[in-house]
């Protein structure tokens, strides 16, 4: 049992959103579908994992400028696939009901969850244990021994990412992770790579050189691809010192605000997702 559990608040919020039919509709007509989702996925996450401490984290910024102005390519696709118009308003409804059961959903300007995430990590008291629920590989590189994990949605479930993972399926140490994704390129990131290097040429380079820094210093390089690596380095690794503090991770009676529960489970019909999600939380203070 983790002591915190870190929730990519977007990855949670999209899988629901795509999982469960657009059909489920609150009782004036509004589309639910991800509010319910998310509700049960979290509720299933805290059942299964029982941790200590538990925090969602937002996206502020889908493609932060700082990002973008240094690979113009980055996450291109948010661009082309924006947030479904059937979704985009449920998001506030999230926002809400975690407020009102008593869950830190916290964002930063400027940044996106995976920086918010890797702050908190770096706050974590040394010898605890931290599992990171989300879809995004960007976040193996925070991966360190068995103590901080990624669950990483598959189609036989979570997948359980430690350090030997992230050695088994790409042939580099987790922490490496990031300068193994720009060596090869992610076109799920809009990450180019270098021209002739795939799977096993960057996992080559990571461990003969270390990493992105190693690879700049001792090996010849076309000026493109020096200035490719030296931009992709600041900006593929998550951020893990943003000014966001660590969340208190649970309170000591939930709901918070009950009559807030009664007022949003009535007005969207999610009384059950409520009283499922209710049933699950006080298990963060059981410890």
């Amino acid at each position: 049992m983790p002591d915190w559990l870190f929730v990519d608040g977007s990855s949670l919020i999209f899988r629901a959103f795509y999982g469960v039919p657009t059909s489920i509709r609150s009782p004036d007509g509004k589309p639910v579908n991800a509010v319910r989702g998310f509700m049960d996925r979290l509720a299933r996450l805290i059942s299964d994992r029982r941790p200590g401490r538990l925090a969602v984290a937002s996206d502020e910024d889908w493609r932060p400028r700082w990002r973008v102005d240094l690979i113009p390519s980055y996450k291109a696709h948010r661009v082309a696939e924006p947030v479904p118009p059937q979704l985009e308003p449920q998001m506030p409804i999230i926002h809400e009901v975690l407020d009102a059961v008593g869950i830190d959903f916290v964002g930063v300007s400027d940044y996106e969850a995976e920086d918010v995430i890797a702050s908190w990590v770096a706050q974590v008291p040394a010898g605890e244990r931290v599992d990171i629920a989300s879809g995004d590989r960007d976040l193996f590189a925070l991966v360190r021994g068995d103590e901080v994990r990624v669950l990483y949605p598959e189609k036989n479930g979570l997948a359980e990412i430690d350090e030997a993972e992230v050695e088994r399926r790409y042939g580099v140490p987790g922490r490496s992770y990031a300068d193994y994704a720009i060596l090869r390129g992610d076109p799920s990131d809009g990450l180019p790579g270098l021209p002739g290097v795939g799977d096993r040429r960057a996992a080559e380079l990571v461990r003969r050189y270390g990493g992105i820094a190693g690879v700049l210093e001792q090996v010849r390089l076309r000026d493109a691809d020096r200035d490719y690596l030296a931009r992709a380095a600041r900006v593929v690794p998550p951020v893990a010192d943003i000014p966001v503090p660590l969340p208190e991770g649970r309170r000591e009676a939930y709901p918070v605000d009950p009559a807030r529960v009664v007022e949003l489970a009535s007005r969207y019909g999610l009384n059950g997702a409520f009283e499922r999600l209710l049933r699950a939380v006080p298990k963060l203070a059981a410890r």
